[in-house]
């Protein structure tokens, strides 16, 4: 396999932008342990081990149990979520495919502000844009550390 670039030590001028992203949404009214749920589903849509590895740390470092992330893949069927997770995680799993049904706008909209909607949205294509990137430019599963980029 060819070595790629490392973007996380090459890209910080274009990664500026999406680190402003993550740090405006850590001053938003979302709740933290919401945006890790979302980031852990998007990231395991989208099949990045880094980001997975990254988001499950986070997670379990803010208290989320290890049930409800090994349950997230199957949040539907599970009694873990609440209503507020529920609607996030419909609206991630809907924007990551491009595709929002009206029930699950209508869902989202009962369960949030329009406000938290665009940050909501905000956040789930901030994790796609850092899948795809960490997809690209593979980033080693496993050498992630909490707060490493706080």
């Amino acid at each position: 396999m060819e070595q790629r670039l490392n973007v996380q030590l090459i890209g910080q001028n274009a990664l500026k932008t999406l680190y402003g992203i993550i740090n405006y949404l850590k001053h938003s009214a979302l709740e933290d342990a919401l945006l890790q749920l979302v980031f852990f589903r998007v990231s395991q849509i989208n099949g990045c081990a880094y980001c997975l590895d990254m988001h499950s740390k986070e997670a379990r470092s803010r208290g989320e149990t290890e049930q409800r992330l090994y349950g997230l893949n199957a949040w539907r069927e599970t009694p873990y979520y609440t209503e507020r997770e529920r609607a996030a995680l419909a609206w991630a799993e809907a924007v990551t495919h491009c595709e929002v049904p009206d029930e699950v706008y209508k869902i989202a909209k009962a369960q949030f502000s329009d406000a938290d909607l665009i940050d909501l949205t905000l956040a789930v294509t901030s994790i796609n844009t850092w899948n795809r990137i960490n997809l690209a430019f593979p980033t080693v599963p496993g050498t992630y550390r909490v707060g490493q980029y706080s």
